[in-house]
């Protein structure tokens, strides 16, 4: 059976070599897409074979080519906006407005990859003999093993293509069975614009499976992630195990404190539209709500009535907000996290259900009432559920806020720039928004403290995590 979704390797769109496969599921209508090839042992040795190759070619390519390809490529994926806009919500279920803000966010990443490959360049110094001249080479760390995620497919392959290629690398990514068809859609931009087929394979299976044979092979060099901490922790320990270097983007549970001198129904008009973009499954997705108790219920009920007007659909409707959670594992565990909350005593005030029986939707959600001892308070809830904590103490608060292993994203509402600016410095996270919930521009580095990851991607230093140093001393 020829897949509907194969594997690319060396340039070839083809099945595994044993055939085996899975459906890929609309999550809107939990109809089939078509099926996803799964690869082989063989198949995995031919593209690790084909990358070792890519390398030495895309390496030998001058830098301000590789960045000129690299523009192209998100000039490709623009061009071609409205079918991959589809194939992402068909796939993940997102609205169309969001998968097309998917699109132009991985062309950018391509793009501003491109500009810095450009910038790539060694440093020379005279030594401290005469004679002596000391200089310091930087070069494409290798074949590098990428492991990504559903909830932004392309947006979050393309951080990693853009950061590689733009370094010399050659790359092996496997992206969620559950979503193929965008990264698909964005290896074959790339290919348009003349990354050489050797350079980019994409490969779908079982993933405890592929991740072990490729962090395994000598040919692998470098390892990056973006998951959950349990399956970044495994991965690393793999990795560590052969002193191969592991960039990890991991999971984030944020707290979001909402001071008493904020307008309560302006910050839950902007924070309703942050929770429930994407049904919340977002690593930057505010997930605790900490409000000041004298402004508590004025947020809060704001908060549940626009989470009670949130228009649910499939993605492809005009005027769907959120579409369905990905899959019914998703929706398992965010029905799981609502009933045990309710069982210890938290309060809906909107939402708390499934929505139909078909496609896996599920209401836009608000707790009041939740106690210190309910799950969602500790599990990264990774959807459209927002927990509301009145607080009084601000040390017991951040007591709350910092006391998880989470480390990506804090936000602070607060017109009192002493009372923001104490709070900044005091909470544990890589990414804090004031007055704001930002998503990721590729300008900007982003990564995690704690158990949330570690090195960042994107910024002026998106090609670092893949390139190595050498020094070289000539004396004359």
């Amino acid at each position: 059976m020829t897949p509907t979704f194969p594997l690319l390797i060396d340039g070839r769109l083809r099945p595994g070599a044993d055939g085996a496969s899975e459906d890929v599921i609309n999550p809107a209508t939990e109809e089939s897409l078509g099926h996803v090839a799964h690869a082989a042992p063989a198949d995995l040795d031919e593209a690790l074979e084909a990358a070792r190759r890519g390398l030495e070619e895309w390496r030998a390519v001058p830098p301000w080519t590789r960045g000129a390809i690299l523009k192209q490529a998100a000039a490709n994926l623009c061009a071609d906006i409205e079918q991959i806009a589809r194939t992402l919500t068909l796939e993940q279920g997102k609205p169309l407005a969001e998968a097309r803000a998917e699109v132009i966010r991985s062309a950018e990443f391509l793009e501003w990859g491109g500009e810095q490959a450009r910038r790539v360049c060694g440093r020379s110094m005279m030594g401290r003999d005469p004679g002596q001249r000391a200089e310091v080479e930087t070069l494409p760390i290798g074949v590098v093993a990428a492991f990504t995620p559903w909830n932004f497919p392309m947006a979050l392959a393309a951080k990693k293509f853009a950061g590689a290629l733009g370094a010399g690398c050659a790359i092996i990514c496997k992206p969620s069975e559950e979503t193929p068809g965008s990264v698909l859609a964005l290896a074959q931009a790339l290919l348009d614009a003349g990354v050489p087929k050797a350079a980019i394979g994409i490969v779908f299976g079982i993933p405890s499976e592929i991740s072990r044979y490729l962090i395994a092979s000598p040919i692998v060099s470098k390892i990056t992630f973006t998951g959950s901490i349990p399956v970044g922790k495994l991965l690393a320990a793999q990795a560590g195990s052969l002193m191969k270097p592991v960039t990890m983007e991991l999971g984030g549970h944020a707290p979001t404190i909402i001071c008493g001198d904020v307008d309560p129904e302006q910050a839950a008009d902007l924070l309703a539209r942050a929770k429930f973009a994407n049904g919340g499954q977002i690593c930057l997705s505010p997930t605790r709500f900490f409000v000041e108790r004298n402004i508590a219920e004025r947020f809060t009920a704001r908060f549940a009535e626009q989470a009670l007007a949130w228009r649910v659909g499939n993605g492809l409707e005009t005027g769907s907000q959120m579409g369905p959670l990905l899959n019914n594992r998703r929706l398992q565990a965010i029905t799981s996290l609502v009933d045990d909350a309710l069982a210890r005593g938290a309060v809906v005030r909107a939402g708390g259900k499934r929505l139909g029986d078909r496609g896996y939707f599920y209401a836009p959600t608000v707790l009041d009432t939740v106690p210190a001892d309910a799950r969602i308070l500790h599990e990264e809830p990774f959807g459209p559920i927002a927990p509301i904590l009145p607080f009084d103490d601000e040390e017991d608060m951040l007591r709350q806020a910092n006391g998880l292993e989470f480390g990506l994203s804090a936000y602070v509402f607060s017109h009192d720039v002493r009372r923001r600016e104490r709070l900044k410095d005091r909470l544990q996270f890589g990414t804090v928004g004031i007055n704001d919930v930002p998503t990721h521009p590729p300008e900007i580095p982003l990564g995690g403290w704690k158990e949330s990851g570690y090195g960042t991607e994107g910024g002026i230093e998106i090609l670092e995590p893949y390139q190595k140093t050498r020094f070289v001393s000539t004396r004359h």
